[in-house]
């Protein structure tokens, strides 16, 4: 992203009008993906060799763990321009993440526990992958807390940002902690551009709900985003005459 395009989106007028125009696609393309990658998910993609069906719900746990960390990437980048602009945008995006980004990676931690009871004997294990995953939760939730226990905004918005920032570290950990250490948890699958450790009929029912999540997540942050910019605002011009 250009700094003409922060400067332009970060009138709180400008983005308001762009996320509305934006967000029905979004939410449109997102639902109608989502519905035919679930589709093609159960019903269509062949059994596992080993697993058999149960392998089904990484459909819906791939996408999840996959956008609960982009989910926070795109907190601690917004809580970056935040603080480094004081931009009302930008805080206000970032504060929109962190209740989605939360239940996101509940249901990551919660598929991924469903999985685990059938193939490895036991719903949780304090494996490397799912106790950073885990982790990453205790960052949502104590950036919504402490944004919510400070009453004045501005310095609400500092102080969780500084929250949002510091964990960014916590990402590489949970994306690379299959290869540091010896992990119960399955090595990446799909990120091997060059030979997925999946076979097509498989993969592309997990592709197109990954694409429908992070779809269904910029309609959800155009419409969070934009109410948080309103509520802001409610004393500006541009907002009364809305």
């Amino acid at each position: 992203m250009s700094l003409k395009a922060i400067y332009k989106y970060g009138s709180p007028p400008n983005f308001y009008r762009f996320a509305m125009k934006l967000e029905p696609w979004c939410f449109s393309l997102g639902v109608f993906l989502i519905v035919i990658g679930t589709i093609g998910g159960l019903f269509i993609a062949p059994k596992d060799y080993q697993m058999g069906d149960a392998y089904r719900i990484i459909y819906f746990h791939v996408p999840s763990a996959y956008l609960s960390m982009s989910a926070y990437a795109a907190m601690g980048f917004a809580s970056t321009i935040g603080i480094v602009w004081r931009s009302t945008v930008a805080f206000s995006v970032a504060k929109s993440i962190a209740p989605f980004g939360a239940l996101i990676t509940a249901l990551a931690l919660i598929t991924g526990m469903l999985w685990g009871k059938p193939m490895w004997g036991t719903a949780w294990v304090w494996d490397a992958r799912l106790t950073s995953e885990f982790i990453l939760l205790l960052l949502y939730l104590g950036y919504i807390t402490l944004h919510a226990s400070i009453k004045e905004q501005k310095r609400a918005d500092r102080a969780a940002s500084l929250v949002a920032i510091l964990g960014i570290i916590n990402l590489p950990i949970i994306h690379y902690s299959v290869v540091w250490w010896n992990t119960l948890h399955q090595a990446s699958t799909i990120s091997k551009i060059d030979a997925p450790s999946i076979v097509g009929e498989m993969l592309w029912p997990l592709l197109v709900m990954i694409i429908g999540y992070s779809l269904f997540f910029s309609a959800v942050i155009c419409r969070g985003g934009s109410a948080e910019v309103l509520m802001r605002e409610k004393r500006s011009k541009w907002v009364k005459e809305i």
